[in-house]
């Protein structure tokens, strides 16, 4: 399953300004963070928690941040062609 991490994504921007400077407080490499963000890789506990204390995430507003799913997007229905009768 696929998370949609634009809500931590701006609180990184907010708090951090870089995903750069984020990485750096939660002990991380540039590429590590990229590819959890990204979806290749999953955070474990240990990093939410970090996470939650290094962007100041009230406990009740995690799921919100971790765990909403990805919304798959997809094409509009080509309607079939008219049969001439």
């Amino acid at each position: 399953m696929e998370f949609d991490y634009a809500k931590l994504r701006g609180r990184i921007r907010e708090v951090c300004e870089t995903q750069e400077r984020f990485s750096d407080l939660m002990g991380m490499s540039k590429p590590t963070i990229s590819a959890k963000l990204n979806n290749k890789s999953e955070f474990t506990q240990p990093e939410i928690i970090r996470a939650v204390e290094v962007l100041s995430i009230n406990l009740d507003e995690i799921s919100s941040y971790f765990f909403t799913p990805s919304v798959q997007k997809t094409e509009p229905a080509t309607p079939a062609p008219d049969k001439a009768e």
